[in-house]
């Protein structure tokens, strides 16, 4: 079965990220099959809307090293040119082409938006999430940068907002996301269908072409921002090479705190919306790849540490984790 499935109903796409043992983390073949459904859609004068969404009760946990993981902590050798940034800068080729197409994107985000999902759900044009949905950019409490999202974020939020977001790893609630300029409507848990036909219902209203001409002069607003998609791919793999992921990236792995959290547990203030340990609370995954710190009854059981080291496609957006003996994730 695909890791991404393109099921077309009348004018409508529905694009599913479909690996479930990793919660839809993000691997190098999935972000090209993505790319290229957005290539494809972009030319399709009949396709009026793109729906994403992720399969198995989750949106996305963020991204795979996949064969990468063997870089965490390894300098590159002088001379070599490094996989890792062509990787990254694909991920954030992505987020250029979902912002570029000429149909209403909405993404329904039912589970984990972490790191790369949360920066998908940032390039859409509307954001439904169910209730136990849970958004966060965790990548630098486990020593990376958000790099290729950062834009999207900011763009999507603010700079406030986005600083905060971006900055602290803070764990968001669907209520809270909504809060934030993230998601624009929060529906029950098991009522993501129902919300999602209104919407569409709604937004049929506007024509296609003048939808399209609309997110055209929108999208030149978003073309005066610097173009920071090879700075953010040197800047990522840098990190992932360097002794702060090699550090945070353990930690995770082993349920620690990293070595650069100042406060002792006892007195270190709980996430957004989660409870659990310290540890949980803390380092939680970039979406988890693996969905440790979210609430209790949404947290899976511990796998290897090299099942939980997970990152970006590319890991413009953060990380995530294969699941244990999974074949996906090749960043």
């Amino acid at each position: 079965m695909s890791n991404f499935q393109v099921v077309r109903q009348g004018d409508t796409e529905h694009w599913t990220l479909n690996h479930p043992a990793s919660r839809n983390a993000l691997s190098d073949a999935m972000v090209v099959a993505l790319f290229e459904a957005c290539l494809r859609a972009k030319s399709d004068a009949s396709l009026r809307t793109v729906v994403l969404t992720g399969a198995a009760g989750a949106f996305c946990a963020g991204g795979s090293l996949g064969g990468f993981a063997s870089a965490i902590g390894q300098p590159l050798q002088p001379g070599d040119d490094d996989p890792l940034i062509e990787a990254n800068r694909r991920f954030g080729d992505l987020l250029h082409a979902l912002t570029e197409l000429p149909q209403l994107l909405v993404c329904a985000v039912d589970g984990a938006a972490m790191g790369g999902g949360f920066g998908l759900a940032c390039c859409a044009d509307v954001v439904l999430a169910t209730q136990r949905s849970v958004f966060a950019t965790p990548e630098v409490t486990l020593g990376l940068p958000p790099a290729q999202i950062a834009p999207f974020v900011w763009m999507r939020l603010g700079e406030r907002a986005a600083r905060e977001c971006l900055l602290s790893g803070r764990h968001y609630r669907a209520a809270q996301a909504r809060e934030l300029g993230l998601v624009n409507e929060v529906v029950a848990d098991g009522e993501l269908e129902d919300a999602l036909h209104d919407t569409l219902l709604k937004f049929s209203r506007a024509a296609p072409g003048a939808t399209a001409a609309t997110k055209q002069l929108l999208q030149r607003l978003r073309d005066k921002a610097p173009d920071l998609r090879s700075e953010a791919a040197i800047a990522f793999a840098d990190a992932l090479r360097g002794s702060e992921a090699a550090t945070g990236l353990q930690a995770f792995a082993r349920k620690q705190i990293a070595p650069w959290v100042n406060a002792p547990p006892s007195v270190l203030p709980p996430l957004a919306g989660t409870r659990g340990s310290a540890a949980a609370r803390v380092a939680a995954p970039p979406g988890g790849g693996s969905g440790l710190g979210r609430p209790g009854a949404e947290t899976v059981p511990p796998r290897s540490a090299a099942a939980r080291v997970a990152a970006p496609p590319g890991g413009g957006s953060g990380l995530g984790r294969p699941g244990a003996g999974s074949k996906e994730g090749q960043a």
